[in-house]
């Protein structure tokens, strides 16, 4: 073990985990070690701390509680998001890094701010987007466009992930999944609110940013594709479509669009999984573009970045009433989207 530098606990170790975290960590040698890493599966546990150069368990309280370890990077399923957070918290670790989403539910949210007001140990999300040069630099230069847009546009198309992760690294057993017995009506409604807490969520964090009034979200429509979701919203005064599609064509978008009346702000980000490189950034007005990027870093290097100067004291934490609403603000439309789908479902069964 390297004790001069800081020792990482990894919670899950699925494809986020091998194809994204430890490439990245692999560049933070001066900052941080794998020191144990968690799965389910002792195999796979045992297969990625081999590959880390870390110890390994089964449990994660092991994890938590383990003096080696002062930054926790929670990747398990969703559902234990929130509880391995709060207890990351609690066992005064220097700061916690979740993957999205932070929290399933808005009490699970708010009792992770308060874990961390009291332990005033940090939390930062793992967004890579919210991370990525191409998307700071457009804020950094949009002057008083948030103030003129009237429509934004979300949209994701994207090969299956399996592809992404298999060019980011040799993966070791993804874990398998059996799909349980539903009724139409159940499936929709697990498929819309799984996708937008699963992918749609990777932007929802940039479109409440370029909404002001985030807080007044109308549900005009909402649509699962085969696979994906259409969404058709009024937030405030702005229309904002929310769209993800998985092909298998190899021409990938993943878009943020801002339009005002004489200026538009487009934001390309790479596919998930690349390592090489950020998004870029384009305004568009009169005729004329200003683009910014693509810059040499991404998103995952960026968060990891930040993480490095917050544990060593070069950085503020970030402020968690933003993540809050961050989740919070996708948790509002995953459950109006889920519960149209559903109810659209049930009339079909009923008049089919």
């Amino acid at each position: 073990m390297d004790v001069a530098t800081l020792g990482v606990g990894i919670l899950g170790c699925g494809p986020v985990t091998q194809a994204i975290h430890l490439p990245t960590l692999a560049r933070f040698r001066d900052t941080f070690h794998v020191a144990r890493v968690m799965d389910v599966d002792a195999e796979v546990a045992r297969a990625v701390a081999d590959r880390a150069g870390s110890a390994w368990t089964t449990s994660a309280d092991e994890v938590i509680a383990d003096e080696d370890v002062q930054v926790v990077v929670v990747c398990s399923p969703n559902q234990f998001h929130a509880e391995q957070v709060i207890a990351a918290c609690r066992a005064g670790k220097r700061a916690v890094l979740c993957e999205k989403p932070l929290a399933v539910t808005r009490e699970e949210a708010r009792r992770i701010a308060e874990a961390s007001a009291e332990t005033g140990v940090p939390v930062v999300v793992g967004a890579m987007h919210t991370f990525d040069p191409g998307w700071i630099a457009a804020v950094e230069n949009w002057g008083d466009l948030v103030d003129r847009i009237h429509t934004i546009r979300y949209s994701i198309v994207l090969t299956p992930n399996t592809r992404s992760e298999d060019f980011a690294t040799e993966i070791h057993s993804r874990p398998t999944r059996t799909a349980p017995e539903l009724s139409a009506a159940e499936r929709a409604a697990g498929e819309m609110f799984g996708n937008i807490m699963g992918l749609a969520i990777h932007d929802l964090p940039l479109v409440r940013r370029l909404c002001p009034d985030f807080r007044d979200v109308e549900l005009l429509s909402a649509q699962t594709l085969s696979p994906g979701y259409l969404l058709d919203l009024r937030i405030g005064d702005r229309s904002v479509q929310v769209y993800g599609h998985h092909t298998t064509s190899w021409r990938p978008e993943w878009r943020v669009e801002a339009i005002a009346d004489d200026v538009s702000l487009v934001v390309d980000f790479p596919p998930p999984y690349v390592h090489a490189g950020s998004g870029t950034a384009t305004f568009r007005a009169r005729g004329e573009s200003r683009i910014f990027g693509p810059y040499d870093t991404n998103g995952y290097e960026e968060e990891w970045r930040y993480l490095s100067k917050l544990v060593t004291g070069a950085a503020d934490p970030l402020d968690t009433q933003v993540l809050v609403d961050d989740v919070v603000f996708a948790i509002g439309i995953a459950e109006s989207a889920t519960a149209v789908v559903r109810a659209a479902a049930e009339k079909a069964e009923v008049t089919a």
